[in-house]
């Protein structure tokens, strides 16, 4: 088999070829010149970025017989061997496979050997987050103060993953996502070379499916190559990719806007009938929506558009929506992809989505005409009357009570809610002559990973204490703040699932005793207001003299005198 794919043929040979990382290139390549690059790097990024592809050239550059130079000659002994990989001095290692404490060991036992034909030996470890941790421990000593002669070039799509002992030895370069427009260039640079045609919409649906990836892109181009005649179209690209056209697009979103749902539905299976992806469609959806909204806002911005052509038919769809209108709808639409992600089910939830989309703009549009505006006058002041009518028989009403029955004091009530709930603030006061400040910033400490655990293993129960705050605690109890009384009667209904759970968490049992945070804030009032009364009572007791103990500290003074009960 002679053919290769564009990405193994085009893959960047020095520096100038590698797309949208300036800031590392330019870094790399003055740090060559001057012989001043270190002993270890750390590459990370997205996928397809030029990690890899950098570091091979960073290998090839340090080691060309013409260097110290910025750009490999590719022509030396040295970069032909490094390039086809002969030269056994730089070692390309994938981590996911070799992720065990030996693979290191062996890299460590083989560093303190000289490089045979090259003046650096290079070890260029991708995926570096899939080594073990012992792995990683093992390699510390080595990545910290390896011999002169070895470079070690880490590469990594999820450097959160790897130790801070790891990242804080290296040199870390973060590539970034390739814009959309370096994209495009680069692959009309190919396609003049390969002798291609690609129209230039083609181009730019590759480049936003690529996603900021050079590899996804030119693998997508690729395809569409094999799929199409002579000419790539943009038809062609997003039979490959799935994607939908912007004129689809531009019709489905007129369609809701002019509360066209039939339309608009018909032409929502039309797209899944064909085999359209709907993940897809509702991501080139939101992002159509969103070049809209950019396009609403502000004109001049036409070049950071990324998924829609500012043709004729989106100047007119421009004029006619409005901004709310437009942010409304991509809000009904990231909740619709959510929601795809965990269904067999994605078309309804779509045909869901443009339903709302379309009965909301009704309802605003028809609260908003003249037809209806004087019947909504009238509603309104005859809303306005009945709410003066039910205020005064309110406060007629309270006046009545409040001479008929005199209130009781709070202490002596029992307290029952709309949701017939009691509170049962005996038990709540004996805990607070217990309660004690370490205990309680203890349930604190972990009443996040609590909450964690009980949404883990029971949902419901979590629902109903979600809202809670501990709010005093025992060595035995807790009390536990609600915010609504509803949510006391239905915690009492998971209570021994919640309590089991918390238990596990705090290595006790602890019994919680629930109240609502308006109960809580007067029974907490109460109490303080009652220490401090106490407290002050105390004070003032101790502070009555005694005539006869004044006389006698007047004779000898306090250090000679003691006091006998």
């Amino acid at each position: 088999m002679s053919y290769q794919a564009l990405y193994r043929v085009w893959r960047p040979r020095n520096f100038a070829d590698v797309v949208g990382q300036t800031h590392i290139t330019r870094t790399l390549q003055n740090a060559i010149v001057q012989e001043k690059f270190s002993h270890a790097y750390l590459f990370s990024g997205p996928r397809g970025t030029g990690k890899t592809s950098a570091a091979k050239i960073f290998a090839k550059t340090i080691n060309c017989e013409r260097s110290p130079v910025k750009e490999p000659c590719n022509e030396c002994a040295a970069c032909r061997g490094i390039q086809d990989g002969s030269i056994s001095d730089v070692i390309e290692i994938d981590a996911a496979s070799n992720t065990s404490v030996d693979d290191i060991r062996e890299i460590r036992d083989k560093v303190k050997y000289a490089s045979s034909s090259v003046p650096y030996k290079v070890y260029i470890i991708d995926e570096v987050h899939m080594i073990s941790v012992n792995a990683f421990n093992a390699l510390l000593k080595t990545l910290e103060e390896p011999p002169g002669h070895v470079v070690f070039i880490l590469a990594t799509t999820e450097p959160h993953k790897i130790p801070l002992t790891i990242i804080s030895r290296c040199q870390r370069f973060d590539f970034k996502p390739i814009s959309n427009q370096a994209i495009v260039d680069r692959m009309k640079t190919i396609i003049d070379v390969e002798d291609v045609s690609v129209s230039p919409e083609a181009l730019e649906t590759v480049a936003l499916t690529a996603e900021g990836g050079m590899r996804d892109a030119l693998s997508i181009l690729d395809q569409a190559i094999s799929y199409s005649e002579d000419n790539v179209e943009l038809d062609d690209v997003l039979a490959v990719t799935g994607g939908v056209s912007q004129q689809i697009l531009t019709d489905i979103v007129k369609s809701m806007h002019e509360k066209d749902v039939k339309h608009a539905l018909k032409q929502l299976d039309e797209l899944i009938s064909g085999g359209k992806d709907p993940g897809r469609f509702v991501y080139d959806l939101i992002y159509f929506m969103r070049d809209l909204l950019l396009y609403k806002s502000a004109p001049s911005l036409e070049g950071l558009l990324e998924r829609a052509r500012a043709d004729e038919s989106f100047h007119a769809l421009t004029e006619a929506v409005s901004i709310g209108w437009i942010q409304d709808a991509i809000m009904q639409l990231n909740q619709c992809q959510q929601e795809i992600k965990w269904t067999n089910s994605p078309k309804v939830f779509i045909e869901i989505a443009i339903l709302t989309i379309t009965n909301r703009y009704q309802a605003q549009e028809t609260s908003s005409s003249p037809a209806d505006s004087e019947a909504v006058t009238k509603l309104s002041s005859k809303m306005e009357q009945l709410e003066k009518e039910l205020r005064t028989l309110k406060q007629n009403a309270t006046a009545a009570n409040q001479s008929a029955v005199p209130r009781e004091p709070k202490k002596a009530q029992a307290r029952m809610t709309k949701s017939s709930f009691k509170v049962q603030f005996e038990k709540i006061r004996h805990v607070l002559t217990q309660a004690e400040k370490p205990a309680l910033k203890n349930v604190q400490s972990q009443w996040a990973n609590f909450l964690s655990k009980l949404k883990a293993q029971n949902a419901p129960a979590h629902a109903t204490i979600q809202d809670s705050k501990p709010a005093a605690a025992s060595d035995e109890a807790l009390v536990v703040a609600f915010k609504y009384e509803i949510h006391c009667s239905l915690f009492l209904d998971n209570r021994e699932t919640i309590e089991s759970v918390l238990a596990g968490v705090m290595d006790k049992p602890l019994t919680i005793i629930p109240i609502p945070e308006n109960n809580w804030t007067e029974l907490r009032t109460e109490y303080i207001n009652k220490q401090e009364k106490s407290t002050s009572e105390q004070t003032g007791e101790n502070e009555q003299s005694d005539p006869l103990v004044d006389e006698a500290r007047k004779l000898v003074g306090d250090d000679l005198l003691e006091i006998h009960d």
